[in-house]
């Protein structure tokens, strides 16, 4: 990799990052809880388009979960920092890896990492902090952060795919 494609590529990690947490801690209400609902989650389909997509939405997710901590919105506490986002730069990874796979032309299967990981790890991180352990509750609250996430990493993610595919896919990446 030359060095004015590392340049590029963690410029575009940095910016990435950035939105992410922006859009996160914008609406610490609708982001941090039991019933999550990220706006920040679109962004989690751009793995399909670039692949410093991946360490960005990782950063972004460290970044806007420390914030979340520190404003005391975030009741997962501490550990939501490290474990929600390594959820998502796993989710990030499976959706780069699973980019060429497409319904209708559309990325569906890369949309669902970030719906599938995110309910089962926040959801066990949020049941645990909560309430200890109790599988109704972790059932539940799997449940409501992954219907939060299908809305906006599917929904979002799938509207945003189509508002920049014209844009980004002429670049081979």
């Amino acid at each position: 990799m030359k060095k004015t494609e590392k340049v590029r590529f963690l410029t575009e990690a940095a910016m990435i990052a950035a939105i992410y947490c922006v859009l996160t801690v914008c609406l610490p209400f609708m982001t941090f809880g039991q019933v999550q609902c990220r706006i920040a989650e679109a962004l989690t389909v751009l793995p399909v388009f670039m692949p410093a997509a991946v360490p960005g939405l990782f950063v972004g997710c460290v970044l806007s979960n420390a914030v979340g901590l520190a404003m005391g919105a975030n009741v997962a506490g501490a550990l939501d920092i490290l474990v929600g986002a390594l959820a998502t730069g796993a989710a990030a990874l499976l959706t780069r890896k699973w980019r060429h796979v497409r319904l209708r032309g559309l990325p569906v299967l890369s949309t669902l990492p970030p719906v599938v990981l995110n309910a089962l790890v926040v959801g066990l991180e949020l049941t645990v902090a909560l309430y200890g352990w109790d599988a109704r509750l972790y059932a539940i609250n799997a449940l409501a952060v992954g219907a939060g996430e299908l809305i906006f990493a599917t929904g979002g993610g799938l509207i945003l795919y189509i508002a920049l595919r014209g844009r980004l896919n002429g670049e081979k990446r």
